[in-house]
């Protein structure tokens, strides 16, 4: 069964240093879906305790299957524009609506 457009939770704003965690969901689809956010329309990258230097200044984890985005301590760096994606395979893949994130 391919995904259902999922249902994303971006919180409009958020204060600097705060713990804020975006969730994305959908429940339609079998096998379960994978999910992938995007901020400002690039995908951001899951990151794996291997990284390089790049991966040094990532402030989220990425959990593509919870469909979680938790940033440990936002910043202002971290403001934009952010949907997610779900995807199983069938079908095509389905994207939330953009919702902006100010902090």
């Amino acid at each position: 069964v391919p995904p259902t457009t999922p249902i994303c939770e971006v919180p409009s704003s958020a204060m600097t240093g705060t713990v804020v965690e975006l969730s994305c969901k959908e429940n339609e689809g079998s096998p379960p879906s994978r999910y992938q956010w995007y901020k400002n329309g690039v995908a951001l990258l899951e990151k794996t305790a291997t990284g390089g230097a790049r991966a040094a200044n990532v402030t989220y984890s990425m959990n593509k299957k919870s469909g979680t985005l938790l940033f440990n301590t936002v910043t202002r760096n971290d403001t934009g524009e952010y949907f997610c994606e779900a995807s199983n395979g069938i079908g095509l893949s389905q994207k939330c609506a953009v919702k902006r994130m100010q902090v």
